[in-house]
């Protein structure tokens, strides 16, 4: 992974855990030579509030992310004790001109499109208010894990704009047209409880960010080229129909087939021992 500003290390018991810096408010941590990485939203002042520079630092890391074949699975956290994610940084904005809207409007795309584009399975741990693009942030995530604490919800028609960060695309394929539009047209917040219930996120857990990490570490043994092919296929698959999401299917199995993974994964299973994937 490509340093930005700067990388420490700190020991933790046994282990070593990695941090990479990406500006002042992301970062993203390493346990060892473990094949997880934490996405961490680190403006805890603001409540994660997205400025420019936080979209753009958010950019880079999925950029780094995205490049690196160890990193079998992403959980995005949030260091704020309060809040996953706010949304947009409201105060930058309404300094804002025109001009300068137009102009930020690619470098926040940049930072939503580069969580929803990882290749890797990505997991979510939303704790306390996922409001507006930081929902947004969480539906850009394959799994949303959630604690008591958590508040979701896209208020952006009440400020007089819309979900801008893939929320009127991503909250019909959760929940279905007329669940999405409801919550999006009331631009209601929604706890803990009912949200899973909605399916706005997949997992209560008493500890939104120790679950996702549990999960994502059960998700990383297995082959790094079949999870990344299995996203790529059920993503490129949605909304297709059933023959065409099968071709897609087909083009994804052909991609791992003759890997070394494959290899490895079947050799394992006859000899009754755990896989070391050579990740290709």
């Amino acid at each position: 992974m490509t340093e930005q500003s700067g990388q420490a290390e700190t020991s933790e018991s046994s282990e070593r855990r990695t941090e990479v810096r990406f500006g002042e408010f992301v970062a993203v941590r390493r346990e060892g030579a473990g094949h997880v990485a934490e996405l961490v939203l680190d403006r805890p002042k603001a409540m994660n509030a997205v400025s420019s520079e936080m979209a753009r630092s958010l950019g880079a890391a999925c950029v780094a992310l995205a490049a690196d074949p160890t990193v079998r699975v992403t959980v995005l956290t949030s260091s704020n004790d309060r809040a996953f994610c706010v949304g947009a940084d409201l105060k930058e904005r309404n300094s804002f001109t025109d001009a300068d809207l137009v102009r930020q409007r690619p470098v926040a795309r940049a930072a939503y499109t580069g969580v929803l584009e990882l290749p890797m399975p990505t997991v979510a741990a939303v704790h306390g208010f996922a409001l507006g693009g930081g929902y947004e942030l969480a539906l850009s995530c394959d799994v949303i894990v959630a604690d008591a604490s958590t508040v979701v919800g896209l208020p952006e028609v009440s400020v007089g704009v819309i979900p801008g960060g893939g929320g009127t695309q991503l909250l019909p394929r959760r929940v279905g047209a007329a669940r999405a539009a409801e919550l999006v047209f009331t631009a209601r917040r929604v706890e803990a409880a009912e949200a899973r219930e909605l399916g706005l996120v997949d997992i209560l857990a008493g500890d939104a960010r120790d679950a996702a990490l549990e999960l994502a570490g059960r998700i990383a043994g297995n082959s790094p080229v079949g999870l990344r092919a299995a996203k790529k296929a059920m993503r490129l698959g949605q909304g297709l129909d059933l023959r065409a999401g099968l071709e897609v299917e087909d083009a994804a199995w052909r991609s791992v087939a003759f890997s070394g993974d494959r290899a490895e994964g079947v050799a394992a299973f006859n000899e009754k021992r755990k896989p070391a994937w050579p990740g290709e």
